[in-house]
């Protein structure tokens, strides 16, 4: 499918003056921005050039201090799990879910930006470890439930939702599910199918069966820098390290799962259904996702458009946090 660049940003160091190349992109036939400066933000619904002349660097250690300091820890009994979860700041609420293999921890450096604008939300999806799932019989459509469990819990009738990878799977379908409720998303890293490789579905299946987390697995090392490591070029290595560490405390048999249960998901059928806005936040450099589950979802939701952010890998959320935030501040809030 056909898209068109509306506007490109010159890619520059985030220890520098910390913006990427920004490709706004719009499905074919929809109509391209004629933006001018300065437009308060009245583009339709996001606007590159308004990604900010300079982004100011999300310092990861105070962002995790202002998280301990401010940030309100819960634990939601969904019937299925004790689901942990954190609410932080004011404003509108928006709910994070995760990707397979990775926490709410992921979301803390995007929220300690966003929390001025909106109540975030994120939650950690069932482990099997100390939360009571048993993962054996968990489906996706509980994991939707669960996101409903949620909710309900904080009494939030409407929210917002960023879902990320394997979490924007279950974002589309309480989209889909309950439209009235959930008025507008960012998917990062989006996509509606991912069945898995022969030998990814034998690894899985094994994996169901092995103790510790997924840090300790063999070549891990490796094998994420081979994958990841493209999207953190000229970061700090103290965010690289936070994504290894992070993502390395999930254990093995929780992300086999994850990885099973995306193995059955199909949503292309249930695309046209959902009509609420949706942003579409890419890295060029994603091996994971890559450009054509985006144009899926681009052919298939009426109302979608598309950012891409040069430089950036499936990990925005670690190595792009302020781009990621600023790009949901700008489509989630209405102009003027």
């Amino acid at each position: 499918m056909k898209s068109f660049v509306l506007q490109n940003i010159k890619r520059l160091s985030l220890r520098r003056r910390p913006i990427p190349l920004v490709k706004i992109m719009h499905a074919a036939g929809r109509p391209e921005s004629t933006c001018e400066h300065p437009c308060e933000l009245a583009c339709p619904d996001i606007c590159a050039v308004h990604a900010a002349a300079s982004l100011p660097p999300i310092d990861l250690d105070e962002a995790h201090r202002r998280f301990d300091h401010e940030a309100v820890r819960g634990v939601c009994d969904t019937g299925r799990y004790r689901m942990p979860y954190f609410s932080w700041g004011e404003g509108p609420p928006l709910v994070f879910v995760h990707g397979a293999m990775d926490s709410s921890q992921a979301w803390i450096m995007t929220a300690s930006r966003l929390r001025a604008h909106f109540r975030c939300v994120a939650y950690d999806l069932p482990t099997g470890r100390d939360d009571g799932a048993r993962l054996g019989r968990y489906t996706h459509a509980e994991l939707v439930r669960d996101f409903w469990a949620l909710l309900d819990h904080l009494n939030l009738p409407r929210s917002y939702v960023l879902g990320s990878s394997f979490g924007s799977t279950i974002a589309l379908t309480a989209m889909r599910e309950r439209p009235e409720r959930l008025p507008r998303a960012v998917l990062q890293g989006g996509l509606a199918l991912r069945p898995l490789r022969r030998l990814e579905r034998v690894l899985a299946r094994i994996g169901r069966f092995l103790p510790g987390t997924t840090g300790r697995l063999p070549l891990r090392e490796k094998v994420t820098m081979k994958i990841n490591g493209a999207g953190f070029r000229e970061k700090p290595e103290q965010l690289y390290r936070h994504f290894v560490e992070t993502t390395g405390r999930t254990p093995v048999k929780a992300f086999a799962h994850q990885a099973l249960v995306l193995d059955t998901v199909d949503l292309r059928p249930i695309l046209p259904e959902v009509r609420q806005p949706v942003l579409l936040f890419c890295g060029d450099l994603d091996v994971v996702v890559r450009p054509v589950h985006a144009e899926i979802l681009l052919n298939g939701l009426p109302n979608a458009r598309r950012v891409v952010v040069e430089g950036c890998g499936h990990v925005p959320a670690y190595s792009h946090p302020e781009v990621l935030a600023e790009m949901v501040r700008q489509f989630l809030t209405a102009p003027g």
